[in-house]
């Protein structure tokens, strides 16, 4: 059983970092396709990066651009969201996920996290 455990929010101040973390358990994350989501209060899900199996293509959406960072840590099997220069409206639930690569650019996501809150101030 993959499960995946997010950690790392926090209510921070425009213009803070942070760093989630995402454990993963019962499968490696070296083996799927990878992202993060978030679900800003009173709205839809949106991916904000993903990753692909192949060639391990990373694409943010423009919001973020430059801001955050996603990565792996091989050795803790953990996925990792890097944030900088956090705004008001980056404000959200963050969610970590893995899928199957279904085909290029296309991932079906089959494993969730609880999520982690990230709430930023002005």
């Amino acid at each position: 059983l993959v499960q995946l455990v997010e950690s790392g929010g926090d209510s921070v101040q425009t213009g803070g970092s942070l760093r989630l973390s995402c454990a993963v358990s019962g499968g490696t994350i070296s083996n799927y396709c990878t992202a993060w989501f978030r679900q800003p209060p009173g709205q839809q899900r949106e991916k904000v990066v993903d990753e692909d199996l192949y060639g391990h293509r990373k694409t943010y959406i423009d919001p973020v651009q430059g801001r955050f960072t996603m990565s792996q840590d091989s050795a803790k099997n953990a996925l990792i969201l890097q944030m900088s220069s956090l705004k008001p409206e980056d404000t959200a639930m963050y969610y970590c996920a893995l899928g199957s690569q279904t085909g290029p650019r296309r991932c079906e996501y089959n494993h969730w996290g609880q999520g982690t809150q990230v709430t930023v101030s002005s």
